[in-house]
């Protein structure tokens, strides 16, 4: 069995959001799959896909300011900039980061860890709604 699914997530600010249950609410047909494989995949170049701690909400101000830190926007070397200032830090970010996740399905859910969840990093200022492709393949 296999279903794809595109679907649009509003628009955010930059930073880290938790966007586990805004998937699943979009992807009822996983009650189906007694186990399989989930792919999640952005289709965007300036935002990223990642799975980390999702209770403590210093964690998404600390990956946040981690990676602004570590790509700061206008560094004078990055020549990319037509978009504004934080044009190339973005796609550096989404480099680092990654465009989709693979995420095991078990009893028609996704078998993440206890304090694991799925974020959207926006890396932009302004990135506007972010598109998602759902792959899931299994029994």
């Amino acid at each position: 069995m296999i279903i794809q699914k595109e679907i649009t997530l509003k628009p955010r600010a930059r930073g880290f959001h938790l966007i586990t249950f805004e998937i699943l609410d979009a992807l009822p047909e996983l009650k189906e799959f007694g186990r399989g494989i989930a792919n999640i995949f952005i289709k965007h170049t300036s935002a990223s896909l990642t799975i980390n701690e999702n209770v403590s909400p210093e964690v998404k101000t600390d990956l946040n300011n981690y990676f602004d830190k570590l790509v700061p926007d206008s560094l004078p070397y990055f020549e990319h900039t037509i978009e504004g200032p934080d044009d190339m830090s973005a796609h550096v970010k989404s480099s680092i980061l990654g465009y989709s996740l693979n995420i095991p399905v078990t009893n028609g859910m996704f078998n993440l860890g206890t304090w694991q969840g799925i974020y959207l990093c926006e890396h932009r200022n302004r990135g506007g709604a972010r598109k998602l492709i759902i792959t899931v393949t299994g029994e």
